[in-house]
């Protein structure tokens, strides 16, 4: 293994600016972002960007809303696009790129923190890869409940860190992550 860990940066796309989506949380979640995009590119470790595209939806690709926010600056390492939640199933075989460069360990941050940098997480995880979750450099949407009730985003991303902590990942913040690797 090389020792290095690839961040993920997940979903940080400009239809998620979308006002019909609701109130989020974590209103510095892209500003962490570019933070991240920045101690990686210092470092010299690499960077995957992530696109979803979601037909009919504000992600859609052609639209406005599936281009990069301004927090994803330059050129990635790896690009993908993915139709589905997690990273790992997208147009490019992301677990076959770690491997071939030897990276066994991964950074996830982004955009919906209880979809698909959760499932990202997870799926990392079940793959073998040491995951970090950069809470703090997410954000998601309050959301519906089966009963109807409005779950406030807060408390979505609070329990997002509490069901990956130990079990899927190390919850880390932006500024640990950005720390240099002795």
């Amino acid at each position: 293994m090389t020792g290095q860990r690839a961040l993920l940066v997940v979903d940080v796309q400009r239809g998620f600016e979308d006002p019909a989506l609701g109130p989020r949380d974590n209103p510095r979640a892209e500003e962490n972002v570019g933070k991240l995009v920045a101690a990686w590119r210092r470092r010299g470790d690499p960077i995957v960007v992530v696109q979803h595209d979601w037909p009919g939806g504000p992600l859609e690709r052609g639209t406005p809303g599936f281009e990069l926010k301004e927090a994803v600056a330059g050129e990635p390492d790896l690009r993908i696009v993915k139709t589905v939640h997690s990273s790992f199933h997208g147009d490019v075989d992301l677990d076959a790129w770690l491997r071939e460069r030897g990276i066994g360990a991964i950074a996830v941050c982004g955009i919906q923190t209880n979809f698909c940098c959760e499932t990202t997480a997870r799926i990392g995880s079940d793959l073998g890869y040491d995951v970090w979750f950069v809470l703090d450099a997410t954000h998601t949407f309050d959301i519906a409940a089966p009963n109807g009730d409005v779950v406030p985003a807060a408390e979505i991303a609070r329990m997002t860190g509490i069901n990956l902590q130990d079990e899927f990942a190390e919850v880390v913040t932006t500024a640990a992550a950005c720390t240099p690797v002795d």
